[in-house]
């Protein structure tokens, strides 16, 4: 192939390095005057998620590899989604990034601060500020609320930054289709190791927390969850709960009512509260969470 070849006439090419090229960048390999033509055209490609090796995609980290004798390196530019710049995890404005594109913001959120802001404490610091801090300083200023975790909760937070794509994902976590998977340290032993957890609550506006309600309750929520223990502590486990609904501080209530509140938990707690000895050196509730939306199994411009 000679230098200067436009990209549209490759839609899907595999190559394989050979002994005399192994040990080159990436990025250089793919720019060779027989490939790309350019090590700019070879980072443009990589950072649109078209460039996979031995069938794994390779991100703007993975330029500076080393290739090795017998990789095949697929150049598949026809790739769904794969017209835009793809950004990789990165640290910035504060942000833990894990995935960002046109459509989506993918934050790990910490424990301790809220997702978004309450009415209540306008001035508390959020998630949700800080987000927008980070596109005005990129020249962009929409930010759509998707989910929340509470303020104790570490783990993955969606936003969307455009109205189709906060539609398209809030269908999927109302139809329970997003998987929701969270950790957490409980008291004690759930017995058995893995089942489910079924409640109705209903939601105390005055109190502010949940609480257990009747069926035939008209304004109780169903409540569900599955959960299995990964490991035992000396009077501690190590549980993986997955939720089924969605309702707010669901896991750290139904764990509470069967007697085992988080690690750290102090609104729900039902049984006399661990003694000091027991606390495990916790500093706050302890959970975190991953919640996914099957849709970015699909490519981004479904939205």
């Amino acid at each position: 192939m000679q230098k200067g070849v436009t990209l549209s006439t490759m839609s899907d090419k595999n190559w394989q390095v050979s002994e005399s090229e192994a040990g080159l960048r990436l990025d250089k390999w793919l720019g060779a005057a027989e490939r790309l033509g350019s090590r700019s055209k070879a980072l443009s490609v990589i950072e649109r998620g078209k460039v996979f090796v031995n069938g794994a995609e390779q991100t703007v980290a993975d330029a500076a590899r080393r290739v090795l004798a017998g990789e095949t390196v697929r150049l598949w530019m026809d790739r769904p989604g794969s017209a835009e710049r793809r950004y990789t995890e990165r640290r910035d404005s504060g942000l833990h990034l894990l995935y960002e594109d046109s459509s989506v913001l993918v934050i790990n959120k910490p424990a301790g601060l809220l997702t978004v802001p309450l009415p209540s404490q306008p001035d508390e610091p959020s998630l949700l500020d800080q987000i927008k801090h980070h596109l005005r300083s990129h020249k962009k200023s929409t930010t759509l609320v998707v989910h929340r975790i509470d303020r104790d909760t570490s783990g993955i937070v969606v936003f969307a930054k455009t109205p189709e794509a906060q539609r398209n994902l809030k269908d999927q976590f109302e139809r329970r289709t997003a998987g929701r998977v969270y950790l957490a340290v409980v008291y004690g032993r759930p017995k058995p190791e893995r089942g489910a957890w079924r409640d109705f609550l209903v939601w105390d506006q005055d109190e502010l927390r949940q609480k257990r309600a009747e069926r035939r309750d008209k304004k109780a929520k169903e409540a569900v969850c599955h959960y299995s223990t990964l490991e035992t502590f000396s009077g501690a486990a190590l549980i993986e709960v997955s939720l089924v609904t969605g309702k707010r501080n669901q896991i750290r209530v139904q764990a509470g009512l069967r007697g085992h509140p988080l690690v750290g938990e102090k609104k729900y707690v039902y049984e006399p509260a661990p003694t000091r000895q027991d606390q495990i050196r916790a500093s706050g509730a302890a959970c975190s969470s991953a919640e996914i939306p099957a849709s970015r199994k699909r490519p981004p411009d479904e939205f």
